[in-house]
Formats: C-alpha cells, sequence, structure tokens
C-alpha cells in the first residue's frame, strides 16, 4: 500500500510541473539555460532568405536589454529598406 501512495504522489507532482519528468525538479524560465544567440553570418543568412534581398549594411546594438542585428536590405527591383532581428529568437523586432 505504501508504494501506491508513493507512485500516487510521484504522478501527481509530475502532472503538476513539480517534478519534470526523469524525477528532476522542474525549472523556472530565469533558471533555464538561455538558447544561444544567432552569430550574425546566421542571422544574415535567415534574413536574405527570408525576404530575397541583398544586405548591404548589417550592425548589432542593444535594445531593450536584448542583442538586435539590424539589416540594410536591397531588393532586386531598387527598394531599400530596414530590417531589425533579434539576435535570441531570430523574430524581426520593432
Amino acid at each position: 500500500m505504501l508504494l501506491g501512495w508513493c507512485f500516487s504522489s510521484v504522478l501527481m507532482a509530475m502532472i503538476g510541473g513539480a517534478i519534470a519528468p526523469g524525477g528532476a525538479a522542474a525549472q523556472t524560465p530565469e533558471e533555464r539555460p538561455a538558447a544561444p544567440e544567432l552569430s550574425r553570418q546566421q542571422a544574415l543568412q535567415l534574413v536574405q532568405s527570408r525576404y530575397r534581398a541583398r544586405v548591404v549594411r548589417t550592425e548589432q546594438v542593444e535594445q531593450s536589454g536584448r542583442h538586435v542585428f539590424v539589416f540594410r536590405l536591397l531588393s532586386a527591383d531598387g527598394k531599400v529598406w530596414t530590417v531589425r532581428i533579434d539576435a535570441q529568437s531570430g523574430a524581426e523586432v520593432p
């Protein structure tokens, strides 16, 4: 009977999020290791393929506490515009 109680307790804790699968304690978002940032080359390839344009200028800045790549793009028809990409997620930022 004691074994059944232990199993039930562990199962309930896992369902509730107190214990992650494998028996380790669940990590809060602050405790999880950060994903590696994109390199300048990775971000450049991402932008060129996403926007089908040539990058003519690149810089890396800090915006609201995060690293952001700023790209100046040139399309085949001569349009020029700027795109900002979060180095952590690869998402475009305003």
